[in-house]
């Protein structure tokens, strides 16, 4: 059914056609609408036998869906930023027992300072705790993904995140294809469970695990997240033939055929990127772009199939190791050992900055010229950044940085 709807209640919708048992919930921006909409179905009867559950605490969401699951429910919640960071602890359980569980992300900046705009560092400070993690590019692959997201962790039986940018997706009103009911269900069978706690039948489940097995038991999720790299195009190829749409899978190659520059990126950001490597080609250029659907497990075979005729990577990426640099495209390197390519990293968008098309494209001219630093900052006020680190040379005790700098762009303004 088409609607003209936002992002975050079509998430919801298309999480209430998959039939959840249980919903746990706690709000905080940007993924608020997502949990309070699933709610709002529970209330209507629109969605049957779900237990919807406030709980006090994103700690707590998380918990509450981990006893869920390991009773046999199909069990779902959402969160953002810091309250995936609050949850750390069960982020970590939930996959260490390999319960299905899908937790929407909305993509948000981590603090401090506190900021509630969109990049990725929410979801790449949990990149190793052994979740899958989808990264929608529009709302219509998050409403996708999101069915598919149920299908892959209860095949795997493994958690799964559906990462979907805060505010530039949760928030967009867009027209949307909303699956009914009956090809859902067709799509994604009744909940059969591996592992269900049942008194008829006790076992202990989080058991201590001591040095004669627990690598084996860590050796045993990697082998399911490389499981995955498998399980993600069967899921997808069958949505696809279900639905009629290309959407999820490992990865997106667009206009790479031929191309000796590729961009690589994930998130909505590829949306913009490709507007601007379309504008760019018409100057002669032949640059491709390639969207990560999945960024856990790695795609790694993929990805260097996808940019076999590459020569220039570009990562563009919304998240920082700071001390280090790109996240992504480390990964990236990792996956082009012996491949002779030149990888790049641009930091771009944190805190939710604008991307526009003339900076991308101003610096991808920069990039075939070969005048691109392997770690360049898109966008970076390299003024404010000058003044705040002469005035710690001159050992001025001013407070902290962030309040530095929102001084900083009183006084001087935005331009360098």
């Amino acid at each position: 059914m088409l609607k003209q709807i936002e992002g975050s209640r079509a998430v919801a919708e298309a999480v209430a056609r998959c039939r959840p048992e249980v919903i746990c919930a706690y709000p905080i921006s940007p993924q608020t609408h997502i949990v309070e909409a699933c709610g709002e179905l529970v209330k209507s009867g629109e969605l049957e036998n779900c237990e919807y559950i406030n709980v006090e605490s994103e700690f707590a969401a998380l918990s509450v869906a981990i006893g869920a699951s390991a009773a046999g429910a199909r069990t779902y919640t959402a969160t953002a930023s810091q309250g995936l960071l609050f949850m750390a602890e069960a982020v970590y359980n939930a996959s260490g027992l390999g319960l299905p569980i899908v937790m929407t992300i909305g993509n948000r900046a981590i603090g401090a300072p506190i900021n509630i705009w969109n990049d990725h560092s929410d979801s790449m400070s949990m990149r190793d705790a052994g979740w899958i993690q989808l990264f929608a590019e529009t709302n219509q692959e998050a409403v996708d993904l999101h069915i598919q997201a149920f299908a892959l962790a209860e095949k795997l039986s493994c958690p799964v995140m559906v990462c979907m940018d805060g505010f530039i997706l949760t928030h967009a009103y867009e027209r949307l294809e909303i699956p009914d009911q009956a090809a859902v269900d067709a799509f994604l069978p009744p909940f059969q469970p591996r592992q269900v706690l049942d008194p008829a039948a006790p076992y202990s489940i989080g058991a201590m695990v001591g040095p004669e097995a627990f690598m084996e038991v860590r050796y045993l999720a990697h082998d399911k997240q490389l499981q995955a790299l498998d399980v993600i195009p069967e899921i997808q190829a069958a949505f696809t033939q279900q639905f009629g749409r290309d959407s999820g899978g490992l990865l997106h190659s667009y206009n790479c055929e031929h191309a000796a520059t590729v961009v690589v990126t994930m998130g909505s950001l590829a949306g913009t990127v490709k507007d601007a490597v379309d504008e760019l080609r018409l100057e002669g250029p032949k640059v491709g772009v390639v969207s990560l659907s999945c960024y856990r497990p790695f795609p790694a075979a993929a990805l260097r199939e996808a940019l076999a005729e590459a020569r220039r990577v570009i990562v563009v990426e919304k998240c920082l190791a700071p001390g280090f640099g790109g996240i992504v495209s480390t990964d990236l390197r990792m996956a082009l050992q012996g491949v002779d390519c030149h990888v790049k990293t641009v930091i771009a968008g944190l805190g939710g900055r604008p991307i526009t098309r003339p900076s991308l494209q101003s610096m991808l001219r920069r990039a075939l010229k070969g005048e691109l630093a392997d770690l360049h900052f898109l966008d970076l006020n390299r003024g404010m950044v000058d003044r705040e680190l002469a005035n710690q040379r001159r050992g001025i005790a001013s407070g902290p940085i962030a309040e530095n700098l929102l001084k900083d762009v009183a006084i001087h303004g935005d331009a360098d």
